[in-house]
């Protein structure tokens, strides 16, 4: 089948039709809609190409067993759910990866670029990050999701949300410290098992 033939059809009804049919080429079509995404979301995650590549195969094959067993509504969200999942799976896994150096990372020197990035790639911390992002006020939220994570300028981001230059440089400022704060309490936390399967519905 031609990928662009079906550029019409939407991804749930791809679903609709390899669930009733079982023909494994409806599912082809939707996964290579999202192949860029896949490796998008496994080098931010692994840092390595060869590693992302093998990374998306495995994925694509994890998420034909699971649309074996599940009904899935939302395909896209789903699937980076499943990408992030098996992402963070293999950097607990990875040898060099040791938590106690978490607080030491978040510790030291926090307020030079090179810690906050060692922070952003370590793997448990990217699910605290993400959960504590959520606890900001949303000046703060937004301002530090596009300093730090989309690389954004002080005058791109006062262009971007309306704030002022003075706004944006204490949002970040305090952003980043209340963020600090927040990853220290959750740190004491024992981290949960980690899981990965569907979230969909069994049928």
């Amino acid at each position: 089948m031609n990928g662009e033939k079906y550029n019409h059809i939407t991804d749930q009804e791809l679903l609709q039709k390899y669930h009733a049919d079982h023909n494994s080429e409806w599912l082809g079509i939707l996964l290579q809609r999202y192949t860029l995404l896949l490796l998008g979301v496994c080098m931010k995650y692994l840092k390595n190409e060869d590693e992302a590549k093998d990374s998306v195969q495995q994925i694509f094959l994890k998420v034909i067993q699971e649309l074996q067993k599940y009904k899935v509504e939302y395909f896209k969200s789903w699937m980076y759910m499943v990408a992030k999942n098996h992402c963070l799976m293999k950097l607990r896994n990875r040898p060099d990866k040791i938590p106690a150096e978490l607080t030491e990372k978040l510790m030291a020197a926090p307020d030079e670029e090179t810690d906050w990035q060692t922070l952003l790639q370590t793997d448990y911390t990217l699910d605290l990050l993400e959960a504590a992002l959520k606890e900001l006020t949303p000046g703060q939220q937004q301002c530090v999701t596009l300093f730090y994570l989309q690389k954004k300028s002080y005058q791109e981001i006062s262009d971007t949300t309306g704030f002022t230059m003075l706004q944006v440089k204490s949002y970040i400022q305090n952003g980043k410290r209340n963020l600090k704060i927040l990853i220290e309490k959750k740190l004491k936390k024992p981290p949960p098992d980690p899981a990965v399967g569907g979230t969909g519905t069994p049928h």
